[in-house]
């Protein structure tokens, strides 16, 4: 399904008419055009079989108006009559399931179509969104969204189009058997009901719509406090987050008060309209019984009909409030759909080619993830085909940064500095990163990233992660290179060790050798070990350090370290403080020069560090 234009940055999108909405999802629907039109062929038929039933019981009842010792009469007549209005019944109910059977699978359909779509494109847009974004809030706005199109279908093609049916086929039939009065009472009941229902439920739409939106407030504080939950913990801050979300609940509950207050006002007036209206058709239809133009058979008919036509809209209120809450939360879902996308492939854009470990160079590099303040100032280095570069330096320094840019998590501009991220190029094997398309980069890179997140699975699929389709013996191979075999060998579970939310339940050397395993096993020609061992200690430290020796060779290396006993083999150092390369070389060079680095050098030398 094409995207529309997304529109430009720093621009909010005007807001979207309930018609704008409906004409994007039918789309989707109109991949099923055969099914909506034997279902749309099933609810007329039902509402055919719905509106006989009141002829046919009129019919019944006037049946029953028989002449004394007339046997014939009532043995035939009226069982025939009976039998048809049983088959009536049951034709509405058959009718009506054989249209929501038929129509289950476009519903569905749409749902995981519509779904599918905005979890791709969620995956696709920048870091800076993911950062940025509130989880909770987001996906309660998902969880709605998809819901909300199976309700408008559910409420439109269920619900309104069959009350319109009905509502056609009934003035017809008072309007051609009775008189027009019959028909001009229904007609002012039904424009006064919709009329009141519409402005009432417009009115109130606004109680319920911030309603959602401190449910959504709500959510996000729970599901953050629950994530953090080691570093409330730290803090001793259960009753402070405890409070937060109190505040954040009785907001809500004065919400719904106020919402369900407003519900009330609005059925009770719409009982007060259908109640006179069968009152005044009681009222004539008794009139022309006692006239005698009328049967008793019609003024059952009578009866029966509004009964039948005022039980849908008793609902009209919920199904309208609840249609254009439908609305809302599927436009939701589509303005998440038409977000941005930062970080997007050239329309031209190949995949990157590459014959061996490439090198990689960055030139002139200058970014900025917010324009008044600019990380990099100028970056440039070379890290030839094979061979290991290592960046040091404070934090803060911009290090992890030069990783996110080579994985293309940002790109900087193709103006000179001063852009709207700075200025340069990244380039791998002599090819543009930005020219190439983003899925080949990330194909060709492979990272043990300072902060491990592993999935809430087990540890074998966190493991064949870095490349799903090895199978178990892979997994235990890239374990043991990462020096965690035997660790998972010891537990109960071994490799079917589920690790919990975001891995909470390994320690951070466990997790961070997990993830150097994970990216043994994806074997890509480039690798960056952003802090790859700042979680372990000594031992396991100098143990894993041969293995991540053994992992770099003949490949191209991006090492980004803190503790310099682990970049001392590099092929070039560089030290980057505050953004810029204050000196480079290798480990001999840059202690000789008695610099930053011969500083920082000794300073870990003598422990203080």
């Amino acid at each position: 399904m094409p995207l529309p234009p997304a529109p430009a940055p720093g621009v909010a999108p005007a807001p979207r008419s309930d018609w704008a909405t409906l004409s994007r999802l039918l789309p989707y629907l109109w991949q099923y055009k055969w099914r909506v039109g034997i279902a749309l062929a099933f609810m007329v038929a039902a509402k055919m079989a719905n509106v006989g039933v009141p002829l046919l019981l009129k019919e019944l009842v006037d049946a029953m108006t028989i002449k004394p010792g007339s046997v014939e009469a009532l043995l035939v007549v009226p069982l025939g009559l009976i039998v048809a209005y049983g088959l009536l019944r049951l034709s509405t109910t058959v009718f009506t399931e054989l249209r929501e059977l038929v129509f289950a699978k476009a519903t569905e359909g749409a749902t995981r179509s519509i779904a599918l779509q905005v979890f791709g494109h969620l995956h696709a847009l920048s870091l800076r969104f993911h950062l940025e974004r509130q989880t909770g809030g987001m996906t309660r706005d998902i969880e709605r969204g998809t819901r909300g199109v199976q309700s408008l279908i559910s409420y439109s093609l269920y619900s309104i189009f069959p009350t319109l049916i009905e509502v056609i086929m009934v003035l017809t039939l008072l309007g051609t058997k009775f008189d027009m009065g019959y028909v001009w009472i229904t007609l002012v009941a039904l424009v006064l009901y919709v009329t009141f229902t519409v402005t009432v439920t417009e009115w109130r739409t606004k109680f319920r719509r911030e309603m959602n939106e401190l449910e959504s407030v709500s959510q996000t504080r729970a599901i953050d406090s629950l994530l953090n939950y080691e570093t409330v913990k730290y803090f001793n801050n259960e009753q402070f987050e405890a409070r937060r979300y109190d505040e954040a609940l009785e907001k809500l509950r004065r919400a719904r008060i106020k919402s369900q207050t407003t519900l009330s006002l609005l059925n009770a007036g719409q009982q007060l309209v259908i109640a006179i209206a069968l009152v005044l058709m009681l009222w004539r239809a008794t009139q022309g019984v006692a006239e005698g133009h009328m049967t008793l058979g019609d003024l059952v008919m009578v009866n029966a009909f509004m009964i039948q036509l005022y039980i849908p809209l008793g609902f009209l209120g919920v199904l309208y409030r609840e249609i254009k809450q439908s609305l809302t939360d599927l436009d939701k879902m589509f303005v998440l759909l038409e977000k941005e996308r930062e970080i997007a492939d050239q329309p031209d854009a190949q995949d990157l080619v590459l014959d061996g470990p490439p090198s990689v160079r960055f030139e002139n590099v200058r970014f900025s993830y917010e324009p008044a303040r600019e990380i990099l100032h100028g970056i440039s280095f070379h890290i030839p085909a094979g061979k290991t570069v290592a960046v040091v330096g404070p934090s803060g320094s911009g290090k992890s940064t030069l990783a996110r840019l080579l994985y293309r998590f940002y790109d900087v501009s193709n103006h000179e500095p001063g852009g709207p991220h700075g200025g340069g190029r990244i380039t791998i094997a002599g090819q543009d990163i930005r020219e190439v398309t983003q899925s080949s980069v990330r194909q060709s890179i492979g990272i043990v990233p300072q902060d491990t997140v592993l999935f809430n699975d087990t540890i074998e699929y966190n493991i064949l992660y870095g490349r799903p389709e090895a199978g178990h013996e892979a997994a235990v191979a890239a374990a043991q290179a990462a020096h965690i075999h035997s660790f998972i060998q010891k537990l109960p579970l071994g490799y079917a060790t589920t690790v919990g939310e975001r891995g909470l339940k390994l320690s951070g050397g466990e997790k961070q050798r997990v993830a150097i395993a994970r990216t043994l096993l994806k074997n890509p020609p480039i690798v960056i070990f952003d802090e790859a061992t700042s979680a372990l200690d000594s031992a396991n430290e100098r143990a894993i350090q041969a293995e991540l020796k053994s992992a770099a060779r003949n490949k191209t290396s991006l090492v980004i370290a803190h503790r310099l006993s682990t970049v001392v083999d590099a092929h070039e150092i560089l030290v980057l403080v505050n953004g810029e390369i204050v000196e480079r070389g290798t480990h001999s060079q840059l202690v000789s020069a008695g610099g930053v680095y011969a500083g920082m050098w000794a300073l870990q030398q003598s422990g203080t560090d």
